[in-house]
């Protein structure tokens, strides 16, 4: 199933934002979190975070 590009950009969004308002925890901690919440897996949310950091350090 495709998804849309908007939904995987709130998705990147709201796992980026997030663990940046938990950054106090530990990042397994959160990733634990985010998976229950979201219904993902944590390579899936690692992912996320990954390619969301490259965007960053290209900004």
């Amino acid at each position: 199933m495709k998804r849309s590009r908007t939904l995987l950009e709130k998705r990147r969004d709201y796992v980026l934002n997030y663990i940046n308002t938990n950054q106090a925890k530990q990042m397994k901690v959160v990733v634990a979190e985010l998976s229950d919440s979201l219904f993902l897996t944590e390579r899936t949310i690692y992912t996320i975070i990954s390619e969301g950091l490259s965007l960053e350090a290209k900004a």
